[in-house]
């Protein structure tokens, strides 16, 4: 109901009320009281804006509405507009010219500063009505809304909240599985996505082959001791990166562990196209790689393995068989899974087993063979010499156990085990011996890198000049690091001599023997077997003496087979001889008694 109808009808109801009031009249009084209450209570706001005159006429709620200060009466239509916030303002008066034109139904919401500065959210509905003298007007209502709109933005600002919290726990979600299946160095899936994929293809129909190429990288372990690890990390990389740029859309490669890199092949065609990709892969990885001014190489070993039948259970196990054999045979080798690989590698891994058992048990037990002087045949020296007593199969040689200890890295052990036998050895001949010879002994590549060596000799109190350790040529004496160089300094000065197993076997240079220097280089073998006979190899014999005199070092020779093999030697300069034709070698107790017998012979020299 409009003010202006407000206003007729109480004039109306008024004139009755003077009169005799009717029971209709009542009733048209008491509706117009529950009105007025109704209006009240409920804050809404009426008024009537008479379109021919421009004129608004507000009830007392619309002036509490827009806190004019009035109570009632015509307002100028400025009122209105200049109440509205600037940023609603053309949109609300828009949005009633519309109404106008379609002399239809007004609706609006809009914002209204108060005089003191606050903004209320205001509802506006109307409609088009033409009064009893033709006058077109609208006649509407309005109230405060700010309440249900403050409302409803908390509630949206709390489902945006919501949302952006979902959000970002499913982006989280996602992440923390990418990261739990990819390696975060290089960015390829790692050995749970690659065990994850393996198992689909297998179930995977439409797959008819399954390969497996499993590689290593060779020379990685240099790259990290020498360069440092940001270094590896470089190569690492660099190795993803090829890997992955040498493989089909459908293959997957991975990185399953420090250096080891597998890829998946489907529907491949055939054993020549995986050999092919194996040397591709080779060949990228060969290529040198930019590591600030200087410039590194690697390269790889590769093992294979592949099904025609979507059987991929055993596939990782059977290419890690295949590049365990590739590693052995030299690397930078590609090899396939068979079936006599996998027994072979069954047979050393039990021996290995057997070999870690004997050194537990104490039957890995030094013999020793005697080192003559080359001019007077007196006992020099002793060389400790590694057997293993087994059980079953009698006492074996070095040559059938030694290879497998590298292997499985147990050469460190057998180094330990045998020169704690020897010290007590050495302690036991004491008793029956005037004066002990050096002992050598042999020490492992892998044993001068272990941290916790020089620790472990210094509490075996080794008396100065008592032992040798043997280091064969093999032990990076082109290129000795200086934490080498550093572990030998140290043994040396807890006096322990150096010697240089195998020489001539064409891996030490001149400048290596410089800055490790030894006091002996001991000749290979090979280089004696026809020292008597071929004139080529006395010359390289009389050329190592010369390099020994020249560096201050003496010579040894081994595999001295026969007594024209010690007369010819020690005619070329060679100070100290070993071999079965001077003494095969011997278990302890034969070596005690030869003491023994030495000091009986000497103590009935003396007697005469």
């Amino acid at each position: 109901m409009t003010p202006h109808c407000y206003l007729k009808l109480h004039e109306a109801w008024t004139a009755l009320a003077s009169s005799s009031p009717t029971r209709s009249e009542r009733e048209f009084q008491d509706i117009l009281r529950r009105l007025e209450l109704a209006l009240d209570a409920s804050q809404i706001g009426v008024w009537e804006h008479n379109l021919d005159q421009n004129e608004i006429a507000w009830d007392v709620q619309m002036h509490r509405l827009y806190q004019t200060g009035r109570k009632s009466g015509p307002v100028p239509t400025a009122i209105w507009s200049n109440a509205i916030h600037p940023d609603d303002r053309a949109r609300a008066e828009q949005e009633f010219e519309d109404a106008i034109a379609r002399r239809g139904q007004y609706n609006s919401e809009f914002r209204i500063v108060w005089p003191g500065g606050e903004i209320r959210y205001i509802r506006s509905r109307a409609h088009f009505y033409v009064n009893d003298d033709g006058s077109p007007s609208f006649v509407g209502a309005e109230w405060d809304v700010t309440a249900d709109v403050l409302l409803a933005n908390e509630a949206a600002r709390q489902r945006a909240v919501a949302e952006a919290r979902a959000l970002a726990l499913e982006e989280s979600s996602a992440r923390i599985e990418y990261v739990a299946e990819h390696d975060y160095l290089t960015g390829l899936p790692n050995r749970r996505l690659f065990d994850k994929r393996l198992a689909e293809l297998a179930e995977d129909a439409s797959v008819s082959t399954l390969a497996v190429l499993h590689l290593d990288l060779d020379e990685f372990k240099q790259i990290n001791d020498s360069h440092g690890h940001a270094a590896g990390d470089v190569v690492l990389r660099a190795a993803a990166l090829r890997i992955e740029a040498a493989i089909p859309k459908a293959a997957m490669a991975a990185r399953i562990g420090g250096d080891e890199f597998v890829i998946l092949l489907v529907n491949f065609g055939g054993l020549t196209e995986l050999n092919r990709m194996a040397r591709d892969v080779q060949r990228r990885l060969k290529k040198k790689i930019r590591f600030g001014h200087e410039m590194l190489q690697s390269g790889a070993s590769i093992g294979i393995s592949w099904s025609a039948d979507r059987s991929g259970s055993n596939l990782l196990a059977e290419s890690d068989i295949a590049l365990y054999q590739a590693k052995t045979s030299g690397r930078d080798r590609v090899e396939f899974f068979s079936q006599q690989l996998k027994d072979d590698l069954m047979g050393k891994r039990r021996l290995a087993e057997e070999l870690k058992l004997a050194l537990e048990q104490g039957d890995i037990i030094p013999f020793y063979q005697l080192q003559l002087d080359a001019h007077t045949r007196e006992i020099v020296g002793i060389e400790a010499l590694a057997r293993w007593h087994h059980s079953e199969r009698g006492t074996l040689s070095p040559g059938i156990f030694l290879k497998i200890a590298d292997e499985f890295g147990l050469s460190s052990e057998i180094d330990a085990s045998i020169l704690r036998r020897v010290l007590a050895d050495r302690l036991s001949w004491g008793q029956h011996a005037t004066a002990l010879p050096r002992i050598s002994v042999n020490i492992s590549g892998q044993r001068l890198y272990d941290p916790q060596l020089i620790g472990a000799l210094e509490t075996l109190e080794i008396p100065e000049g008592a032992l040798v350790f043997e280091l064969v040529e093999t032990i990076f004496l082109d290129d000795c690091d200086d934490e080498l160089l550093q572990t030998v300094d140290r043994i040396k000065q807890m006096g322990i001599e150096i010697e240089i197993d195998d020489f001539g076997s064409g891996h030490a240079s001149l400048i290596g023997l410089v800055r490790l220097r030894p006091a002996r280089l001991k000749i290979d073998r090979q280089l004696v077997s026809e020292v008597d006979t071929s004139s080529e190899q006395r010359r390289v014999v009389k050329s190592i003496v010369e390099i020994g005199k020249a560096l201050g070092v003496d010579i040894i020779a081994e595999g001295v087979e026969t007594e024209n093999h010690a007369v010819t030697l020690a005619k070329l300069g060679c100070h100290t001889l070993q071999g079965f034709a001077l003494g095969h070698p011997l278990p302890a107790s034969e070596i005690d008694s030869i003491f023994a017998s030495k000091k009986a012979t000497q103590a009935a020299n003396l007697r005469r």
